[in-house]
């Protein structure tokens, strides 16, 4: 048909049939029929047989496909050949009907049309028969019809088979093509890999060692801070701030080999040789913690466990790991193994709050730091395998809660150091025994506070010094040595218990006091309490520093002091004589009229009887002609800086609020040569971490008064002789050695000089005695912290004891020394109008005179004028009777018969 396709093979059956054709017209011109005889015409072209079928395959077809190459036994293949085979029988078939078809067609014409001759015929059309253009027959005879079909189906065959195999080649390229291009992407992302993992790493490397590199190069600046440790002025041990934990930093030779050995051999038997990573021992740490079924050995060395606890921290990931091994050949490179192991031992945690070996030798045995022997130095076998085995599980391994599993640790220990070498079996049976005696565990000593109140005091004075908070005080490695003198402490604080329970019937339950170094300031004890744990006296309350109480008499020598600067000599006349003083309008009460504490007056005194007999009206009188804020600003500039209430006339009699502390430093300028100076009680502090040292720098003082006022306060305030009135001979304001019983019966013993002044406030509320001698001031309170009134106490019963025999305590050891006057003052003898005769100091031009005009009164102050009364309240006789009041006066001359005062007196 002419609108299929043919193939190649079509064409070549063409051309068979124009040869045929071509032959059968050279036969037809060379025959010569005659002429009477007509052409035949051209037989009919018979049909072409069916092709035929190809047999389906039988079992022994089967059977033979079995032993085809191993190619043709596969499905795919096997499928496309068959597949093949079948396109070439059925283009077979159409091309046998298409064949017949012609045919059919071509005798239909024959038989419609008339026959022609065959040389009329076109060459083109003229028919072909299937014999004409098939080959000859065989051998034997028979048409070789088959034959052409069957080189045709080989022919296709082998087309496909050609094609078969082109396309086995391509599938097999592209299958290794696509293998071998999956390994060159799988060896090209390894490289990848490799390659950004190794600049990862490079990165990484570079990146922790650029973090932690200043860490590094200071890595013993990162090792815990020692905790504030305060100690007194002989190295003693006061007390240490623990709420951060207990830490003293040693040094490697500070502590006990023994510990050394046993820590070696639990955390890294191979310290000493390994470069900081042993791979080997992780291992087989692993597989002892598996055989114990539990952790009996730790797979970081000492030195990654250093870089874990000071640089890194430890937490559990994988980062924080490879952090650790990146940074630990760095830390062998720049730190030497006695270092790493110094360091190690400084920073592991020992439980019950110790930070370091040394701490944990306090905590767990009572171990206390002396000097040049810390408590670390002092550790024996079995009591480093003990703390040896406590760092890996501190709370596991406490010997409090868990006794059994801790000595079996302990054991364990023993017999690494055994296999390590270090010892013996034997010397490990006797640390066995040890440590099964009883007492083997401790208490520790040292975290006793045993200054409670000055240890309050110094933390104050180091806050406002470095800034600091108690937070950052706690842990900040500071050491502070102060002042204090706990040995002689501790004595005074007996010397007040023993002296308050003497009064017990009369209501006093507490007492303070405050002893210093005027000479530069040092306090050398500070009790703010009797005892600073009683809940009953609220013993946690620090008089000495915080408490504000009132003075009574004490704060006369300021007053006095006032009135020597102003001109005036102990030897002033004053009339000891009923006084009021009207107050100013509005005042409540109107009047102010002092009373002696005797409830008598004694006529014609000094100014120095008046103050040893600690009269109140002569005081009065004298602050009235000072002034009330001369004598005020005396008293501030000696060293009471904050006095509490209202200045009036009260104000000498201890009308204001003053704190302990200062009223010490106050007097303590007397003893100074009327120089103040500043009251300290750290001497130096010492940083741990770096061996800086801040000493105390003690500064000039002011001078308040001049040094001759402070010698005849002095001179006024240490004589014995003009208080015998008021306080008897062998009073406890005198410093004799032996006991009172002894002075009464004439022997006093070694008489010590000192000056002393006594105070009782109103209802007996508040004892005071302050007091010097030529090395020491000291200041005394007795009373009760809740103001209730004491029965019937006053200075010299209740605190003068105190004063008296603490003093004592102070000066055992000193030399025996009286007071150096400082020159630049007259000594002379003065009689009195009424025969009074006196001898006594005063500063160069201004002898007294008692001719001249009496000295005026601050106008602003009107007085009321009384009657003057004899002793025992006798109305109008003269009041000085055939003697005179204070024991160092005496007559040198009959006394008047009546009696009145003169010109120039008070």
């Amino acid at each position: 048909m002419a609108g299929e396709q043919r193939d190649p093979e079509s064409n070549k059956s063409s051309r068979h049939q124009h040869e045929a054709l071509r032959r059968v017209r050279r036969k037809a011109k060379n025959a010569q029929p005659p002429p009477s005889t007509p052409t035949p015409p051209v037989p009919d072209t018979p049909s072409l047989p069916p092709l035929p079928v190809t047999p389906p395959l039988d079992r022994q077809d089967a059977d033979a496909s079995s032993t085809r190459p191993a190619s043709d036994q596969l499905p795919f293949y096997y499928a496309a050949r068959q597949e093949r085979i079948k396109r070439a029988r059925h283009y077979l078939e159409q091309k046998s009907r298409w064949e017949q078809r012609n045919s059919r067609s071509q005798e239909a014409q024959d038989t419609q049309q008339p026959p022609v001759e065959t040389s009329q015929i076109p060459p083109a059309y003229v028919p072909t028969t299937y014999t004409e253009y098939t080959r000859a027959p065989g051998r034997r005879g028979r048409p070789r019809r088959p034959l052409r079909r069957r080189r045709l189906l080989r022919h296709i065959s082998r087309r496909h088979l050609r094609g078969n195999r082109k396309q086995t080649r391509r599938s097999f390229n592209r299958f290794w093509l696509g293998v071998l291009g999956t390994i060159g992407a799988i060896i090209l992302l390894i490289f990848t890999l490799a390659g950004a993992g190794t600049y990862a790493t490079y990165r990484f490397y570079s990146s922790t060692n650029s973090s932690y590199n200043n860490q590094l190069l200071s890595l013993h600046d990162l090792t815990p801070r020692d905790n504030l440790k305060i100690y007194d002025s002989k190295g003693v041990l006061l007390s240490q701030l623990t709420d951060q934990g207990v830490h003293t930093a040693v040094t490697l030779n500070q502590v006990s080999p023994q510990l050394i050995n046993a820590t070696v051999a639990t955390e890294d038997k191979n310290f000493w040789k390994n470069s900081g990573i042993d791979v080997f021992r992780i291992l087989q740490a692993a597989i002892q913690n598996l055989e114990h079924g539990r952790v009996i050995e730790g797979g970081s060395t000492i030195t990654q466990q250093l870089i874990k606890n000071l640089i890194v921290g430890n937490e559990a990931s994988l980062m924080r790991k490879m952090q650790e091994v990146v940074l630990t050949p760095e830390i062998n490179s720049l730190y030497s193994k006695n270092d790493i192991l110094g360091m190690y031992l400084n920073t592991i945690y020992y439980g019950h709050q110790a930070y370091g070996i040394d701490a944990a030798a306090s905590m767990y045995f009572g171990l206390q730091d002396q000097p040049g022997k810390p408590a670390s130095s002092q550790l024996d076998l079995a009591q480093s395998a003990m703390l040896a085995g406590i760092p890996s599980s501190p709370w596991l391994y406490d010997p409090r809660l868990h006794p059994q599993t801790t000595f079996d640790r302990f054991s364990t220990i023993l017999d690494l150091m055994i296999r390590e070498g270090y010892i013996t079996p034997e010397q490990a049976q006797a640390a066995i025994k040890e440590a099964h005696k009883p007492g083997f565990f401790k208490t520790p000593a040292n975290l006793t506070d045993r200054a409670p109140h000055f240890s309050q005091y110094v933390l104050h004075q180091l806050r406002q010094q470095l800034k600091l908070s108690r937070s950052q005080l706690s842990r900040s490695g500071l050491k502070v040595y102060t002042t204090l003198d706990i040995a002689l402490q501790d004595k005074i604080q007996k010397v007040l218990q023993k002296h308050i329970a003497e009064l017990a019937g009369h209501n006093v339950t507490n007492a303070a006091e405050v002893l210093i170094d005027y000479h530069n300031g040092a306090i050398r004890s500070l009790l703010g309490s009797l005892d600073y744990n009683s809940k009953t006296i609220d013993g946690k309350f620090d008089v000495a520093t915080m408490g504000y109480r009132q003075p009574g008499s004490s704060f006369k020598p300021y007053v006095y002091a006032t009135a020597l600067e102003q001109g005036y000599t102990p030897a002033q006349a004053i009339d000891d004589a009923p006084l009021t003083i009207v107050l100013p309008p509005g005042s409540n009460p109107p009047t102010y009229a002092p009373k002696n504490y005797d409830l008598l007056y004694h006529g014609h005194v000094t100014m120095r009887c008046a103050l040893q007999n600690s009269l109140n009206i002569p005081a009065v009188k004298t602050l009235q002609h000072v002034g009330i804020a001369n004598a005020l600003k005396t008293a501030r500039d000696m060293g009471i800086e904050h006095p509490k209430g209202d200045a009036g006339y009260s104000m000498v009699l201890g009308g204001l609020d003053v704190n302990l502390l200062e009223h010490t430093t106050a007097f303590g300028a007397f003893a100074n040569d009327g120089k103040t100076f500043q009251p300290y009680a750290i001497d130096k502090i010492v940083y741990t971490h770096n061996n800086k040292v801040i000493s105390h720098r003690t500064t000039e003082g002011r001078q308040a008064i001049s040094p001759q006022v402070a010698y005849m306060m002095t001179s006024m305030l240490s004589d014995n002789e003009s208080r015998l009135p008021e306080f008897l001979d062998c009073n406890p304001l005198q410093l004799y050695s032996n006991a009172e019983s002894q002075c009464w019966s004439g022997n006093r013993g070694t008489v010590r000089p000192a000056a002393a002044k006594t105070g009782t406030t109103n209802d007996f509320r508040d004892n005071w005695t302050m007091g010097y001698t030529s090395d020491f001031v000291m200041g005394v309170w007795a009373g009760n912290n809740d103001y209730t009134p004491m029965i019937d106490v006053t200075g010299v019963q209740g605190a003068a004891p105190i004063w008296h025999d603490s003093m004592l305590l102070a000066e055992e050891g000193h030399p025996i020394q009286d007071f150096v006057n400082p020159g630049g003052l007259d000594r002379g003898e003065m009689t009195y109008p009424d025969g009074v005769h006196t001898i006594d100091w005063y500063l160069p031009g201004h002898y007294p005179t008692f001719t001249q005009t009496a000295q005026s009164i601050d106008p602003t102050i009107p007085t009321v004028t009384t009657k003057h009364h004899k002793h025992h309240h006798q109305e109008d006789p003269s009041v000085a009777s055939g003697h005179p009041y204070c024991s160092n006066f005496n007559f040198v001359a009959p006394p008047p018969g009546t009696y009145a005062p003169h010109i120039g007196w008070w």
